[in-house]
């Protein structure tokens, strides 16, 4: 799972507590202005260090020793860098566009761009969660290559048949749509025409 510089840091953070609870294990990529945002938007405040922000995640969370690791935007050597260690799926949640971009175009430039470039020459599940609006005509074309590529493109937009009451369930909502993609059972929200 990686978190790009995009609004929306809330909705990463309640995955990862929810992928930690369902007992799946995380390599977790925060890229510099991610942790910016996490620490605008939350009251979460992270800590610089790479295996400090992995200890503060895994206690916030509950996580099981070795649940969660967590890696550094130029940390080549981590196994996700090669298909021969490529996950079993990756979501970028939020994604930014200029990571959506470079992932569209093969950059490859830091460990998030090369972990999803992997996941997607290995057919594995690739969701992203860009978080923009409106969308340029760039911004589609780049969204068309990689649906075209395999990926999934998984705008955090919410419904409102469920008829929310805070923004916890709206959030919530957006998971939901993540964790059903990545076929992970969960009670978050109910499922349209069940009470």
């Amino acid at each position: 799972m990686a978190m790009t510089g995009a609004s929306g840091a809330d909705y990463g953070l309640r995955l990862i507590q929810l992928l930690i609870e369902s007992g799946v294990n995380i390599n977790l990529l925060i890229s510099k202005p991610g942790q910016l945002v996490i620490n605008l938007e939350t009251d979460i405040k992270l800590p610089a260090k790479v295996q400090e922000i992995k200890k503060f995640l895994s206690l916030q969370y509950r996580a099981k020793e070795n649940q969660l690791m967590v890696f550094g935007q130029d940390q080549w050597t981590a196994a996700i860098a090669s298909g021969s260690g490529v996950a079993d799926a990756m979501v970028v949640c939020p994604c930014t566009m200029g990571t959506l971009a470079a992932v569209a175009n093969g950059l490859s430039s830091n460990l998030i761009e090369r972990a999803a470039d992997v996941s997607l020459k290995e057919r594995k599940l690739l969701i992203l969660v860009p978080r923009e609006s409106p969308f340029s005509s760039i911004h589609l074309e780049n969204m068309l290559r990689l649906s075209n590529a395999g990926a999934v493109i998984l705008p955090p937009n919410p419904g409102f048949y469920q008829k929310p009451k805070t923004i916890n369930d709206i959030i919530d909502f957006v998971v939901a749509r993540i964790l059903d993609q990545l076929s992970i059972t969960h009670q978050l929200i109910p499922r349209w025409g069940k009470s």
